[in-house]
């Protein structure tokens, strides 16, 4: 037998060998130049600096005092937004207009049924911040979803066992809201409103007058005003019930207040003459007693 012959061995190609040759240096460039960096960072003592993130508008901020109504919120969207623009020099786009527009359409209110309702008691009075570019629609939505996270903390437990409803709760937080002064009588103006209510009384409360009738604080009620047929006219024996709606926005101090009100069996409150506490009594007489003493009518 002739035995084979061995064969020739195959030979590589020149431009694979082209390839190779060329991916090896640049490995080596790669790693020269990234141990170059290293020995540098190593002798200068630095380390390598990346870009800082860039610098965005510090955000101003508006409070909503607790008691605030949806009038007087947009009024100090309007201070805030010329401050604002004093300050930094370009108009935000907040203004009372928008606002006052953005919170006048009813809506529906998760927990508070189908009706669509004001946003009056619904707009969470708290601190807010903003920059030039935020809109009214944009404030708004973040107050009704801080309302929404407080009201979340409430049990209304109590005031469904005396056929209160959600929005009952609310229309009386906002008049504990703006009658009580010191913090530990709100409960106590909670429990003179639930009294009144279950006697079927009228309220007798000036806030809600001055509210349906505009009449400041600053001014005494006259009594064609007292007699008024207006709907929110408290101070009316022929009015009974609650309010049609809030009358202010309330903070969850109130809220808590009117959903948990103090035990007790007055009927009547008055403000005392340090413009802070009030009497309380379940007296008619005393009532009257107490008003002749420091000059109320």
């Amino acid at each position: 037998m002739i035995p084979p012959r061995p064969r020739a061995p195959q030979r590589t190609p020149r431009a694979v060998v082209y390839r190779r040759r060329a991916a090896a240096l640049a490995v080596l460039v790669v790693g020269f130049v990234a141990a170059w960096f290293i020995v540098k960072s190593v002798h200068t003592g630095k380390k390598a600096v990346t870009p800082p993130p860039p610098v965005l508008p510090k955000p101003f901020e508006i409070v909503f005092p607790e008691g605030f109504n949806r009038v007087q919120m947009a009024q100090r969207v309007t201070a805030v937004a010329r401050i604002a623009e004093r300050e930094r020099g370009k108009k935000p786009r907040l203004s009372a207009a928008r606002y006052l527009a953005q919170t006048a359409r009813p809506r529906r209110q998760p927990g508070f049924g189908t009706r669509p309702l004001a946003l009056e008691g619904f707009l969470f009075p708290a601190t807010y911040q903003f920059v030039a570019k935020t809109t009214s629609a944009q404030l708004v939505a973040s107050q009704l979803d801080a309302f929404r996270r407080n009201w979340a903390k409430v049990n209304l437990g109590y005031a469904q066992s005396k056929n209160l409803t959600p929005y009952d709760v609310l229309i009386i937080a906002s008049l504990v809201e703006k009658e009580a002064v010191a913090p530990d009588e709100r409960p106590k103006i909670a429990r003179v409103i639930y009294n009144r209510l279950h006697a079927r009384m009228n309220l007798g409360i000036d806030a809600p007058t001055r509210y349906g009738l505009h009449v400041p604080p600053t001014e005494a009620l006259t009594q064609s005003e007292l007699e008024s047929d207006n709907p929110y006219n408290t101070r009316n024996p022929r009015i009974t019930g609650l309010t049609p709606t809030p009358i202010a926005n309330p903070g969850l101090a109130s809220i808590q207040a009117a959903a948990h009100p103090a035990p007790g069996d007055w009927l009547y409150f008055v403000r005392k003459p340090d413009r802070v506490h009030h009497f309380f009594t379940a007296s008619f007489a005393a009532f009257q007693a107490y008003k002749a003493a420091h000059g109320y009518r």
